[in-house]
């Protein structure tokens, strides 16, 4: 076994590890319990780079656990696509991490002990990197509940009555996937007589027709609702803003892309050349549209990055749907990309709150003279969401729609025309948030540096006054708090924590530099598409002695 097989199993291993520690630890050691979190994350982040640079230059990495082979033993196998979005998640999860402590989320605020947060975070880590790294559909599978498991608890953080409510949405809305995907499965091992990915790649083009599109539209229903295509999205922007702004981030940026990233794993190497093909192609144009005319109804700043989010998984689609590679790697760029800069924003959402004391856009303002930096920190995600040049976005973008047109079918050409309308139509609502929260005049309370508090369902207490002006200099003192979506006070201050503010430029940071490094992102991205689309080397890597 090589050192970079070796590794393979790590991003799964060290987090359920790392979380029975924690559990084990207690609520005692707050600083212990921080330190192994960070330390684990990004190790994870470290292991996740060397399976990315093996996997480009060795081909797939392979580990059979316990030495079993396919059809009977568990495989996990890191190949370009599996390893980039390995890398990806790493970095986004330990950044939000480091931003929750500084929030005081996880290490402070006595509604969301210690014990209770970082277990289950490591967990919902170890369930994406599961995903990502399975061999298996039955792998596959329990990745997914891992990490539902795991966003469950972490999705009512705090009791809230508005967080408990949106999380049972969220909970019946996932049980009734995981049960269609536990069907899917079954129907997929009774045709075939395995589960295992490399061996369903040569017995599924065996199948008759019919049964062969029938297993397709299951796995497709399953991964469309855990992606929030149109119209199996609708859940999503109700369950996401109730939760705190760490978890709301990680989820955006993670949970739906896992669908996605298993639409593109299943689509390449099992279902080639589908006749779904026209359909994928409408859900993508539908989801794209109906998202982001969502958005712009809205005026509430997590309930609209909500929608964006369920608007732009329709570019991934349209590129799956093109089936070619230059539409199957624009969508891994595109997957790329958008894990970071949707994640980047909704951190900046947190900040907005932390700042002014609510995210609903109708009483903020200011915000641009208030906290020049913070403004800075929105502006560039969020232009780089709505594709200006020459930004990751547009370059994304830019690919998507060359490879539509390359396709040149009469869909394809929807998919291009209703792309550019959501670019624009993504631009105007990120031009609207700007105006309404960062550029126009600050209300006299948030300019005051005051906080009008509002009544918090959920503590049973009025709060009529005002919070205390905060003095100069006193940049980092809470102000005190205003009821949010989720009902639970949010603590406000003038300046935000030094470590939130530095996580979330560091993503920013991270956003743009898939703008510098995009020449070799592109020849990456380019280089997984064939490797996918060939299924040769995925097949041969998994079963080869």
């Amino acid at each position: 076994m090589s050192l970079a097989q070796f590794l393979v199993p790590l991003p799964v291993v060290l987090p359920l590890f790392a979380s029975g520690l924690k559990l084990t630890v207690g609520p005692r050691l707050q600083r212990t319990q921080r330190g192994i979190s960070v330390v684990v994350l990004a190790a994870v982040l470290a292991i996740s780079l060397a399976l990315l640079v093996a996997a480009d230059q060795q081909g797939p990495q392979v580990v059979h656990l316990g030495g079993w082979a396919p059809p009977v033993g568990i495989v996990l196998v890191a190949d370009r696509l599996s390893a980039l979005m390995l890398t990806v998640s790493s970095a986004v999860t330990l950044c939000v991490l480091v931003y929750s402590l500084s929030q005081g989320m996880a290490d402070r605020d006595e509604v969301t002990p210690l014990s209770v947060f970082h277990p289950s975070y490591l967990v919902l880590v170890a369930g994406v990197s599961n995903t990502f790294l399975a061999g298996d559909l039955f792998n596959l599978y329990v990745g997914f509940e891992i990490m539902l498991t795991a966003s469950y608890v972490l999705l009512t953080v705090g009791g809230t009555q508005a967080r408990v409510r949106a999380g049972s949405t969220y909970v019946v809305v996932s049980l009734l996937s995981s049960l269609l995907f536990a069907t899917a499965i079954a129907m997929v091992y009774a045709a075939t007589g395995t589960v295992s990915l490399a061996q369903l790649a040569d017995r599924t083009d065996a199948l008759p027709a019919a049964v062969r599109t029938a297993l397709e539209v299951m796995l497709l229903l399953v991964f469309g609702i855990k992606a929030a295509v149109f119209p199996l999205g609708a859940w999503l922007p109700d369950s996401y803003p109730t939760a705190p702004a760490p978890v709301t981030a990680v989820f955006a940026g993670l949970l739906t892309k896992v669908g996605v990233y298993a639409m593109l794993r299943t689509q390449t190497l099992l279902f080639p050349g589908g006749p779904l093909t026209t359909a994928l192609m409408a859900v993508a144009l539908l989801t794209m549209i109906v998202g982001i005319l969502g958005a712009v109804a809205q005026s509430d700043l997590k309930r609209l990055l909500s929608f964006t989010l369920v608007s732009h998984i329709g570019y991934m689609v349209f590129g799956i749907a093109l089936a070619s590679v230059r539409g199957i790697a624009g969508a891994i760029f595109y997957v790329a990309h958008h894990i970071t800069v949707q994640t980047t924003l909704f951190l900046v959402a947190g900040l907005v709150e932390r700042r002014g004391g609510t995210s609903d856009l109708q009483r903020l303002g200011g915000l641009a003279r208030l906290s020049p930096v913070l403004a800075a920190v929105f502006f560039v995600p969020a232009m780089n969401l709505a594709g200006i040049p020459p930004l990751s976005g547009f370059l994304g973008k830019l690919g998507l729609l060359r490879a539509g047109v390359a396709d040149g079918g009469v869909w394809a050409y929807a998919l291009v025309a209703g792309g550019t309308l959501t670019s624009l139509l993504t631009l105007y609502t990120m031009a609207k948030v700007w105006n309404l929260a960062f550029w126009r005049g600050a209300p006299p309370e948030l300019a005051a540096g005051i906080v009008l508090e509002t009544d918090d369902p959920d503590d049973g207490e009025e709060r009529t006054g005002p919070g205390p002006a905060a003095r100069p200099g006193e940049g980092d003192g809470d102000r005190g708090a205003a009821a949010s979506l989720s009902g639970r006070a949010i603590t406000t201050s003038v300046r935000p924590p030094g470590p939130m503010l530095g996580t979330t430029v560091a993503l920013v940071a991270l956003g743009l530099s898939f703008t510098v490094l995009a020449g070799p992102l592109t020849g990456l991205t380019g280089r997984a598409a064939a490797e996918l689309l060939d299924r040769t080397p995925y097949v041969e890597a998994v079963l080869s002695p």
